[in-house]
């Protein structure tokens, strides 16, 4: 499979739990050989993550560190009544979002609300991808799932913190080998990130490709392993 040259889910100390500034995860990118990578600190849903006056700044953010060139984001909280928990105007600041649902900020309401709730927060045009979209707490209908994304210009993420922390996304192996091929039956794209919480996890991409090339995913699905591709989907929707 081709390299990926591009890690577009991580977070710094700025979220509040964890444990890299962003020169640090720049810097850990370069020297494996990335060439572009996202930041994005968690919405406001998320206990110690950042004020959203935060995100109006991103004028001032520096645009290459390292050699690697620096996007700004936001992976915003998917909430119960299917909206995302940034308002408008911080959106508008962001280069993009991305949105999950994580357990602080949600509360499980059964397989058709949690699609029907990631499905509407697909439509919002900042929204590019989908994080994690994995785990057995929060099930989804994957076909469903798999099927807005197409209808909506959205990505699906293959997360590999979650394949190497199993016990805190039960059953994420057995979804991946769920919605991997159904992507790949509808055309869906896909984009592999490490979702680094430490600048040591930032482009290790191990345990998602070797779970690509057992299922055979094709290097077309995949936005990351090429940087206009990456760029220009970043510019859709």
């Amino acid at each position: 499979m081709k390299p990926l040259i591009a890690d577009l889910h991580m977070h710094s100390v700025m979220s509040g739990h964890a444990f890299g500034t962003i020169r640090e995860l720049a810097q850990a990118a370069a020297e494996r050989g990335l060439k572009l990578i996202g930041v994005t600190e968690h919405g406001p849903g998320i206990p110690g993550t950042v004020d959203p006056i935060y995100f109006r700044n991103f004028v001032d953010a520096p645009r290459v560190l390292y050699g690697v060139e620096m996007l700004y984001g936001s992976e915003v909280n998917i909430l119960n009544n299917g909206t995302v928990d940034l308002d408008e105007r911080h959106l508008n600041c962001l280069d993009y979002a991305v949105a999950g649902i994580h357990g602080l900020c949600y509360e499980d309401e059964g397989v058709v609300k949690n699609t029907d709730n990631v499905i509407s927060c697909m439509e919002n045009p900042k929204v590019k991808f989908i994080s994690h979209p994995d785990c057995d707490t929060y099930p989804v209908d994957y076909p469903a799932l798999v099927a807005g994304a197409k209808a909506t210009g959205t990505a699906l993420e293959l997360n590999n913190s979650s394949l190497r922390k199993p016990a805190l996304r039960p059953g994420c192996a057995k979804n991946y080998g769920i919605m991997l091929p159904l992507c790949m039956e509808a055309g869906v794209p896909l984009i592999i990130n490490t979702d680094s919480h430490d600048p040591s996890a930032v482009g290790d991409f191990t345990l998602a490709m070797a779970l690509l090339e057992r299922i055979g995913v094709s290097d077309d699905l995949i936005l990351n392993n090429d940087l206009e591709k990456l760029k220009n989907f970043l510019l859709e929707k």
